[in-house]
């Protein structure tokens, strides 16, 4: 199969060649600060990137010579948090380097059937199909509610399977599903400022639906008219982070026919995560094929929620909370979307919250989309010391912008006692639209 295969712009010589190893990179990335080790660094994954590039060049055969289990295991030990990219001089698109290194290694690496079958499962069709969220959520739901998580932690079978760990990532799933508002339109509070479209995602429809119903009540209250359009579907990030550059096609050419651009002032999502693979759906196609133009479209239209907002101007009138709370940066909102500001701006328009700047905010919490369950040791060492700088602040709330640093951070506060609740940024202005509603909130 030909180097150009994988879908989208295929990295060229000068992209691997920007890096200039200079080393800036270094104390960004959060594995090379765990284990200090060149292979597991910005730069020494670029160059071992750059040395099966060089292979397809000569026409090595990149299966046979190239694609070993060593360059597998540093590439896939990467959470793509792209902390690098903020602190690179030389304006290395590392995001882009990594995601096409994954895309070969899923052409070419081979893996054992039941990796194989599973991974196809997950990337090519789980996260695209809802009924197969809403099977699996009911499943969860059932094995929370029932009792049989508890008794399962309580006689250790978990740990018999290597499963304790994980277990404590699962989030607590939604009595009610917010795939039933999918299609639904919320009228403004006063006059209509802009109209939105807003992208529900995939997960977060049967683990998040309070975030996402506080995130429609904030922003009609702010003066939105708020549409949630019918076949949208997930955003196809973690397939690309995955590899799965055709999946994520896929799931953006749906997500192109399901939202009609000039219908709206904006396409706002609350998940980082999301956000950033919706304003890279530009880069998925080739100058060439039908749906660049309107992929480019898409991205220029989409905002984060805290972005969106603190351009508009908060007009809903806030109430008091009286709170201490620290932010945690979402990797893919600060370092992938430049977006550092506007959730603070907003957190400091809550009269009397106390925002409290988090040490190394900047480092990834290692949620990571799936890095907490393909990686979890890992994972596990950089909550514990993301925990350790939250507990130093001494807040009581520990704000975030994506719902998958949301599940990790709440995994830190149980495993490490720090007796702290975790929020996204909007829920904190839900909170403060209308405490009276809430005691817990004052």
């Amino acid at each position: 199969m030909p180097v150009n295969s994988i879908p989208g712009p295929t990295p060229v010589y000068e992209d691997y060649t920007r890096c200039i190893r200079c080393g800036l990179c270094l104390n960004a990335c959060p594995t090379y600060r765990l284990w200090n080790l060149e292979a597991d660094s910005p730069r020494g994954r670029i160059q071992q990137m750059f040395h099966v590039f060089q292979g397809e060049l000569t026409g090595q055969g990149v299966a046979e010579a190239r694609i070993s289990d060593g360059f597998v295991e540093h590439i896939e030990k990467c959470l793509d948090c792209r902390a690098c990219e903020t602190a690179c001089p030389s304006g290395v698109e590392y995001g882009r380097l990594v995601e096409h290194a994954r895309a070969r290694i899923e052409r070419s690496y081979e893996r054992s059937w039941l990796a194989r079958a599973t991974r196809d499962f997950f990337f090519k069709e789980f996260f695209s199909a809802p009924h197969f969220i809403e099977d699996a959520a009911r499943l969860f739901r059932l094995y929370q509610r029932s009792g049989l998580q508890a008794i399962a932690r309580g006689i250790g079978i978990l740990k018999l399977f290597g499963l304790a760990e994980r277990d404590c990532f699962l989030p607590r799933i939604d009595d009610d599903f917010f795939f039933s508002r999918i299609g639904s339109t919320f009228a403004p509070v006063g006059g209509r400022r802009a109209r939105v479209a807003f992208f529900a995602g995939c997960v977060a429809n049967v683990a998040f639906s309070g975030l996402q119903e506080a995130t429609i009540r904030v922003l009609t209250a702010n003066g939105c008219e708020v549409v949630v359009p019918p076949e949208q579907t997930c955003c196809g990030a973690l397939s690309v982070h995955a590899g799965f550059h055709e999946a994520t096609r896929d799931l953006a050419r749906r997500n192109l026919a399901a939202f009609r651009l000039e219908d709206f002032d904006a396409i706002v999502t609350n998940a980082a995560g999301c956000g950033s693979a919706l304003k890279e759906y530009g880069r998925l196609f080739l100058p060439m094929e039908p749906e660049c133009e309107q992929a480019r479209a898409f991205a220029a239209k989409t905002r984060d929620v805290t972005e969106f907002l603190a351009n508009l101007g908060l007009t809903a009138k806030l109430y008091p909370l009286r709170h201490c709370v620290t932010y945690q940066d979402s990797c893919h909102l600060l370092h992938g979307q430049k977006i550092r500001e506007a959730p603070r701006k907003l957190l400091r328009a809550i009269p009397h919250l106390d925002l409290v700047e988090l040490p190394y905010s900047e480092v990834c919490c290692g949620s990571a989309g799936t890095y907490n369950i393909t990686q979890t040791e890992a994972s596990l060492e950089l909550l514990a010391e993301k925990m350790r700088h939250a507990q130093s602040t001494g807040a009581q709330i520990v704000a975030t912008a994506n719902p998958g640093c949301i599940l990790q951070l709440r995994a830190g506060t149980s495993l490490h006692r720090t007796n702290q609740d975790v929020l996204h940024v909007v829920e904190l202005l839900d909170r403060a639209l209308a405490p009276h509603e809430n005691p817990a909130a004052r």
